[in-house]
This record gives structure tokens, sequence and C-alpha cells, in this order.
């Protein structure tokens, strides 16, 4: 079930938000024990099968959770842990990676292994990394063992987040879950925060995404003109930004509705002067959790040794990139900011902009979104040369001028969106959405459509 569908609209959301603020049993006992009986319905509505799947996921980490609070600073701790990774990815594993796996076994030593071919579960890379941040997060001390599994189920299965982000960590909701308050001034701003979302998905997102789909599928064809390669890439970079952050926003504001305050994943990541500022600014949940999981434990910059130092990047994104999916073009992508942004770090240059740097950090990108778009690796090749001149069909064609008319209102729109206009708005240390709904765009856009703002803290 998706945020933009009718039955979720119209049928679902009024439903769960009637029932949980229901006038005749307020406890927080019921509402968590609710919240968490509609997220599993809104999962299992399309993935009926999988849901048992995510039920084994918030047991055994919970039981986890417990174990690794037990055994704190004992021997056995780090076995918790050691099962701990090994189950989660385990799964996440044989779900996502395993036929892309045996594929690429059967090509490179020309076997004939054969496995069954597994759907993937929707999900499965979010709520995964959320089940393992609750143990982690336990072992860390950034959070309490939650005795009671609804609890754990519910940071788990909040239907906000559950299927397209953010990553929210045990740590950003160990106290919410038991302690949130939900009010009016929180439930009006969370409907602002969904309209601006939405209107990012549907406006936005998904009508780029009909050109973007046009260049990409064309390349498999024939060559591109050298602008509608540049067109084709720039709706895309457009249409994944508006996608992911339109998602967030939405899930950002539903949580409001329940009381939840989520952290921020989007900071105008298209204004930033390096690759390295960029990944400051995009997709905040997913970067800060190789962070924290990933690189700081493996030592981060504090090593001994550049030599290591550049060998903890590599592992950090190898695994972003394969963390986005079971393709070699992921993986490349992954690798190609590995490169580019172990150069900045070297250089200095991730402290020290160049001239020009927006430019030189919107092309990295760009280029970057183009082989993430791509079917397979030699079609990225392709289209990336078309981009540079190489073996592309003239300067412009025809296509040029028919995407920029059926789409060119939404490209402008799309770009202007992307820069702060807000006093003070996407500056270093601070963010977009950071200001709230008098400095967001969002609470422009809604007051004046519903021409008021509400400052009440009313308890619901």
């Amino acid at each position: 079930m998706l945020f933009s569908t009718t039955i979720f609209l119209f049928v679902f959301l009024p439903l769960v938000l009637a029932v949980y603020y229901n006038p005749i049993i307020r406890s927080r006992q019921f509402r968590n024990v609710f919240l968490l009986l509609a997220s599993i319905f809104f999962y299992a509505w399309g993935e009926p099968f999988y849901v048992l799947l995510m039920l084994l996921s918030i047991v055994v980490n919970w039981g986890l959770g417990l174990l690794v609070d037990r055994f704190r600073n004992r021997p056995g701790e780090k076995a918790v842990l050691l099962v701990t990774v090994v189950y989660n990815l385990g799964v996440l594993f044989l779900f996502k990676y395993l036929n892309f796996t045996v594929n690429n076994l059967n090509l490179l030593f020309r076997s004939d292994i054969r496995v069954p071919q597994i759907a993937l579960p929707v999900g499965i890379s979010f709520y995964t990394f959320q089940a393992m941040s609750y143990v982690l997060d336990v072992h860390r001390g950034k959070g309490e063992a939650q005795k009671n599994p609804l609890n754990v189920g519910l940071y788990i299965a909040l239907f906000p987040q559950l299927i397209a982000g953010p990553i929210v960590r045990y740590e950003t909701v160990a106290w919410q879950i038991g302690h949130r308050q939900e009010t009016l001034h929180g439930f009006y701003e969370g409907i602002l925060r969904f309209i601006y979302g939405f209107g990012k998905k549907i406006l936005l997102a998904n009508t780029l995404a009909l050109g973007a789909d046009a260049c990409f599928g064309a390349i498999a064809e024939r060559n591109l003109s050298f602008g509608a390669a540049w067109l084709g890439a720039i709706f895309y970079s457009l249409q994944i930004l508006f996608d992911f952050s339109g998602y967030s926003d939405m899930a950002i504001g539903l949580g409001k509705m329940f009381g939840f305050e989520f952290l921020e994943n989007f900071n105008y990541p298209y204004i930033s002067r390096t690759v390295t500022e960029f990944w400051r600014r995009w997709h905040i949940s997913l970067s800060s959790w190789f962070r924290d999981y990933v690189y700081i434990p493996l030592g981060g910059s504090r090593v001994s040794s550049r030599a290591r130092h550049i060998f903890n990047l590599f592992v950090v994104w190898l695994l972003t990139g394969i963390w986005h999916g079971a393709n070699w073009t992921f993986i490349l992508w992954g690798l190609m900011y590995f490169v580019v942004l172990t150069i900045e770090k070297m250089s200095g240059r991730d402290k020290k902009p160049l001239p020009l740097s927006r430019v030189y950090t919107l092309i990295i990108v760009v280029v970057g979104w183009t082989i993430f778009r791509s079917d397979n690796l030699p079609l990225a090749l392709k289209y990336i040369g078309n981009m540079f001149g190489v073996g592309c069909a003239g300067f412009t064609d025809a296509s040029c001028a028919l995407y920029l008319k059926e789409y060119g209102v939404y490209l402008a729109a799309a770009i202007l969106a992307c820069i702060p206009w807000g006093a003070g708005s996407g500056q270093k240390g601070g963010s977009e959405q950071a200001l709230g709904t008098d400095g967001h765009p969002s609470g422009g856009i809604c007051r004046l459509r519903f021409g008021c703002h509400l400052h009440g803290k009313r308890d619901l």
C-alpha cells in the first residue's frame, strides 16, 4: 500500500486516525498496540506472505536485544552481536542478493547452479537496518532494551517509514515509544508536511519520470543526441530527489500525526559545493547509519595509516552501493563515490571547495545517477558516452524540443524547488526542514491553501 494510493488516502489513513484518536480509549498502551496492528495490516496488504518474515525479524531482534542487555560487558556480548549481524544480513542476502550472486558465479565458472527465484519483500532493506539498529543501540547504551516485544514491533514495523524510509534509529524514538505527546500543533504540522511530500512525489517525481524513462529506454535501441542524453539524466536526477525526499516528507508528516518526531533525511543536496557535502545532505539517515555502524567501528579516519583510512572508505561505499540493489550498476555507483570522496578527503578539497565547485559536484552527481538508473553496465557506459559526445546522434534532435514542451514547466518547478529560498536555509549545519512550517516551503504553500496557522499545543 503506497501513500499516494486512493485506498491509503481515503480509507486506511482516516480509519487509523479515527480509531487512534477515539475519545473513549486514550491510553498509551492502546494507541501503541493499535498502531502496531495497523502497521502490520498496512504491510500485509501488499505482502500477505512476507509479513511473516517481518514478524520473525521483530521477535528475533527483540530477543537479541534482551540478550545483549543481559550480557553487557560480559564475554557473551560479542557473540550476541555477531548473531545479530549474521542473522539480519543473512536474511537480507537470501532474499535480495542470492539470485544475483548465483547468476554471477554461473557466468564466472560456467556452472549451472540453480536456486528458486525469490521475490524481494518490500521494504526489507529498511526494516532490516532498523532491526539491527535496535540491538546495536541497546549495546551502545543509546536506548533501553524493551521487555515488551510489542514496543520493538512498533519501532520496526511503524508504517510511515516502513517501506521507503527514512531509516529511523532506535535511539531517536526509544523514549517516544512510551512517552510521546500528540498535540494539535504537531498534527497540523504533520498534515502540512505530508501534503508537501505528496506534491513532490505526484506532481514532480512522477511527471519527470516519464521524461527520464523515455530517454533511458531509448538508449537500448539507439544513440541519443547530446541534448537528449543530458535532459534524460537531469530528469532522473530530479525525479529521484523528489521521489525519495517526497516519501521522507510524507513519512515525517505521518509520524507527526501520531506524535513521533523523525530526523530529517534531505537538506537541499543539489546546492552542495563538494561531493562530501552532498552526502551530508542526501539520504542522511542512510549515510549516517553507515557512518555510525560501519565506518566509525572500523576506525573511521582516526587510524594509523592512510591505507587503512582508504580501506574503511572502500568498505562503506561498496556496502552503500550493494544496499541499493543487486546489480553491478549499483556497485559501480558506490565505487565511483568511493574514488571521488577519497580524492576529496586526501587532497583536502572536502574542506576547501574549488571555484565553480557546485558545477563540478552536480556533474559528478548527475553522472552517478546515470549509472544508478541504467539497466546494466554496457548501457550505462553508452549513455554516459552520449552525454559527453561519444557516439551521440548529434548535438540536439526533435526529441529535445518534445521533452521540453511536455515537461519543461515541471523541470523549471523542480529546479526552483532544489534551491533554499528561506533566509538562512540550506546553510551548513542547517536543514531545509529544521525551519519548521514557518521556514519550510511546505509551510508557505499550505498556509496559502488553508489560510491559517495553528499555534495551539493542546493534547490530542
